[in-house]
């Protein structure tokens, strides 16, 4: 066979690091790049596993799987499209893939692979990720790497950024956190001589794009200010390893409950106000009694709970029962106080706890067992249309979150807004909880967001 590659494309597939990330603007010849490695990985290592992964399965399948069909030649692949694997001569498999949410890594739960392939890795949240990392094992003696494609962008794009861009200059090996051998390999649309010859105009096209897609795909630029909400959040300064909590400090439940996902927060506030996030529950599924019964059985009988907040909206009745989910909760052992409503305030709030008090600590601190709080937290992006509001999609970011934020717009006070008189303007949503308030709610909302103006 005569395989024609870019040099990029060659430093891809020479890279021997355990975590190889090839990435940049658009037209820089990845995909052909990561299908080719998959290709001659397979041949150089007969019997070996590989997994190719898309967000979807009709994206792998339009793009990767046609592009494998027309360029592997039959002589030595097949595709076998009812389990969707690559088939070689000499055993190997690649097995066509995709991650279209966070559960659906636990589809791999019991495979081994030698190399696992993420296509578009700005995609993926980084769950998906280090859930398939632990795929790459086996005792047969091949290299075991993860290797990545992707263009900045996307709801993966500020921990991609953190994992490969942020620690090294391109093209430069270097040891991530846990002494993983990583590297970027930047790609551009004028290393691809191939596309820059057969399509002349594809640059004048990336080239009409909006300025921050532009940025992305044309430059493949990573610093484009991402919209990330929270571009505060450091996973080194604002999580911690478990540690037992003192018992001179309050403690809360918080919680953000629907069929989809009940989200709980337990957290400790410190006599100084600082706030540890020790324990949290995310669980689907579960209606209101099964939903009581975990929050039950996940809290310690002696750990006294000062009070279980919960927002606004489980407080409504009902139609065909007349209850509230609150009163459903409490008669099955989980009694709640109302937090506020108010998104904007909340996120506030948020970024409050987010900064460093004055020992230079934030005063939020995350036990590093809250795994879906530490990975939602900073993928939350800005509403662009509501300013001061994160965007509610993916939705599956958002529900440990807004549990966090039930907690924080009720125990942070927000900055005045008047002329020095405690006076301010209210949000919609200031106002909703007010009216939904009885007479001592309402002294108690006065009192927390400031006499209107």
């Amino acid at each position: 066979m005569r395989i024609e590659v870019t040099k990029k494309q060659k430093a891809f597939i020479d890279a021997r690091e355990s975590e190889v990330l090839f990435g940049g603007a658009a037209g820089g010849g990845k995909s052909y790049g990561q299908l080719v490695d998959a290709f001659l990985f397979a041949l150089r290592y007969p019997g070996s596993r590989q997994l190719l992964l898309r967000r979807t399965f009709p994206e792998i399948e339009r793009s990767l799987v046609r592009t494998a069909r027309s360029i592997f030649p039959a002589e030595v692949f097949s595709y076998r499209a009812s389990d969707h694997v690559g088939v070689f001569p000499n055993g190997s498999l690649l097995d066509f893939g995709h991650l279209a949410t966070d559960g659906d890594v636990y589809q791999y739960q019991s495979m081994e692979y030698d190399v696992v392939r993420f296509d578009e890795l700005t995609h993926f949240s980084e769950f998906q990720y280090l859930y398939l990392l632990s795929r790459i094992r086996g005792v047969n003696g091949y290299p075991k790497q993860m290797k990545s494609t992707t263009n900045p962008g996307g709801i993966g794009h500020a921990w991609v950024k953190r994992r490969f861009i942020d620690p090294a200059p391109p093209a430069t090996p270097f040891l991530g956190e846990d002494g993983t051998e990583r590297i970027f390999l930047p790609a551009r649309i004028e290393d691809n001589r191939f596309l820059t010859l057969s399509d002349p105009g594809y640059r004048r096209r990336l080239s009409a794009l909006p300025r921050r897609e532009r940025r992305a795909l044309l430059e493949g630029e990573w610093n484009l200010g991402s919209g990330q909400f929270f571009p505060e959040f450091s996973y080194d300064a604002h999580t911690v390893d478990p540690f037992p909590i003192p018992e001179d400090g309050r403690r809360y439940r918080t919680i953000d409950y629907g069929l989809d996902r009940l989200a709980v927060l337990w957290i400790a506030l410190s006599p100084e106000g600082r706030a540890y996030v020790y324990r949290e529950l995310c669980e689907s599924d579960l209606i209101i009694s099964a939903a009581a019964e975990r929050i039950r059985s996940s809290t310690p009988e002696d750990e006294r709970i000062y009070a279980t907040l919960a927002p606004p909206d489980l407080f409504g009745r009902v139609q065909e029962s007349g209850r509230t989910r609150a009163e459903i909760f409490a008669a099955h052992g989980v009694p709640f106080t109302r937090s506020s409503n108010d998104r904007v305030t909340g996120w506030l709030a948020v970024k409050e706890l987010l900064r460093p008090a004055v020992d230079g600590v934030p005063r939020l601190q995350i036990f590093r067992t809250c795994r879906e709080l530490c990975r939602c937290l900073p993928l939350l992006l800005a509403d662009t249309k509501r300013p001061g509001d994160v965007l509610t999609e993916p939705h599956e970011l958002t529900h440990a979150p807004d549990a966090l934020r039930g907690f924080a717009v009720s125990h942070v006070r927000p900055a005045p807004a008047g002329e020095g008189d405690g006076r301010r303007p209210w949000t919609p949503d200031m106002w909703q909880d007010y009216y939904a308030a009885t007479e001592s709610e309402r002294e108690y909302l006065i009192k927390k967001y400031g006499v209107p103006l």
